[in-house]
């Protein structure tokens, strides 16, 4: 339970610090649900039996009472600290023990008590509430108003928790490397096997390494054999943070990287996207540049045609062979379209045949060129994190990749952000799994303050 709660603890505490957009949204089952449904007939038939107590002679309020009790709490609950003069106000007024007496003297006041709650929320919420807090005091019938006045303070509890976090959020980013590194550190003793999932990922990423290092030996016969087993610490790291654009998100994701897996799955589908854009462009230039080379920004044109058809291409249901070959239609019916009004003949049945074919061939398994873009997508990504400083300069973006220049920029300027404060939290765990993995012989010692990157 406290590894559990550690683990959630650090989940919120990154995400409120990295997302600038984080916040609790007031959600509702679906009306046509069976969720929704049962609600809805639970809360008509509490509402509709609190409608009869009020209607009787005399009228029964200990319902009511307990609703006036329940809003107090409430109400209390969004005072700060010192705001003593209205909390006693509140505890005077909503005095369910003095309730309960007028009530046995059939004096209650509970159009009073409701207005009164009304303008204590019209000073508490936040001003976007100011129109609901209109509306509760144009409504005359008391259950409607009661019930209206708690969803409206269900609101502002999701108000109160958003203000919270966004008065939270400098602090934690201030502070976060040092909370998430503490806070994982106690998920690791309570649960030791807490670092499995990470200690593969990174041993797989030495054997890539040792098996791309042997290769390039015995390409060359004067290489030293003895240098096959002198790997980079950060440069294991980096591949195996490479592998992550990669992933079969299917299979869980290594234990220091759960709080941003959803952030390195958008990325990943980002950069499909923009492999497909790249490869369309470079096969057509490649099989009609010469019919479009005066043609300023045509790859551009060709960007505008592909993304459309392409959006959602992560969802299950998105059949990638039917876009691409719309997409071939449409560059071919563009290519066309610019040869037409420059007065040029446009292009053949087999050369728009031949063009579309290729397009619709991208998505083939080692399909040359998708093959040749995504490893030049893998080389800038990996330049990135080879750049001490990524925000002073970019690395040059490889040849085929300049119609999508500005999005990869972008893409990997957010890759590199996760990677590096990744680092930064995790960097002493990674050391003593690399140290275990790579030096063996080596005695274990406490783990290193600083993240292997130089």
């Amino acid at each position: 339970m406290a590894a559990a709660k550690n683990l959630t603890d650090l989940t919120l505490a990154h995400e409120i610090a990295v997302n600038a957009n984080f916040c609790i949204k007031h959600e509702d089952f679906p009306q046509n649900s069976f969720a929704g449904t049962v609600k809805q007939i639970v809360h008509k038939a509490f509402w509709d039996h609190l409608e009869s107590e009020l209607n009787e002679d005399p009228p029964e309020y200990e319902h009511a009472i307990k609703l006036f009790e329940e809003i107090k709490e409430i109400l209390l609950s969004f005072l700060t600290p010192g705001a003593n003069r209205i909390q006693n106000q509140i505890c005077e007024v909503l005095d369910t023990d003095l309730i309960r007496q007028q009530a046995e003297h059939n004096a209650v006041d509970i159009h009073g008590l409701a207005n009164y709650i009304i303008n204590t929320m019209g000073k508490l919420c936040a001003p976007i509430r100011d129109n609901d807090i209109k509306q509760l005091k144009a409504t005359d019938n008391i259950v409607e108003l009661l019930r209206q006045i708690f969803h409206v303070l269900d609101l502002m509890k999701v108000d109160m928790a958003n203000y919270t976090i966004q008065n939270l959020r400098p602090y934690l980013q201030r502070n976060l490397v040092d909370y998430e590194r503490t806070k994982f550190q106690e998920i690791l003793e309570e649960t030791p096997s807490a670092l499995d999932l990470t200690t593969e990922w990174i041993k797989e990423s030495i054997e890539d390494e040792l098996s791309s290092i042997s290769d390039e030996s015995s390409s060359s016969p004067g290489a030293d054999s003895s240098s096959k087993r002198i790997i980079s610490p950060t440069l294991v790291l980096n591949n195996g943070y490479l592998k992550l654009l990669q992933w079969d998100y299917r299979k869980t994701i290594p234990e220091t990287l759960l709080t941003d897996e959803v952030r390195l799955q958008e990325l990943r589908e980002k950069l499909n996207q923009l492999k497909i854009i790249a490869c369309v462009c470079l096969i057509t230039n490649n099989m009609v540049g010469a019919a479009i080379v005066d043609v300023p920004d045509f790859a551009d044109q060709l960007k505008r045609i592909s993304v459309p058809l392409l959006e959602g291409m992560n969802k299950k249901t998105f059949d990638l062979k039917e876009a691409l070959n719309a997409i071939g239609v449409q560059v071919c019916s563009k290519v066309n379209r610019s040869l037409t009004e420059r007065g040029l003949p446009m292009l053949t049945e087999e050369t728009q045949s031949n063009l579309m074919g290729q397009i619709a061939h991208i998505v083939e398994e080692n399909n040359p060129v998708s093959s040749l873009i995504d490893k030049r997508i893998q080389f800038f990504m990996r330049s990135l994190l080879a750049l001490p400083n990524f925000q002073k300069c970019m690395p040059t973006m490889p040849g085929g990749l300049s119609v999508i220049q500005t999005e990869m920029e972008f893409v990997g300027s957010q890759y590199a952000s996760i990677v590096n404060f990744n680092k930064q939290v995790y960097g002493p765990f990674y050391a003593n799994i690399l140290r275990k993995l790579l030096f063996p012989d080596t005695p274990m010692g406490k783990a290193e303050t600083e993240t292997p990157t130089s």
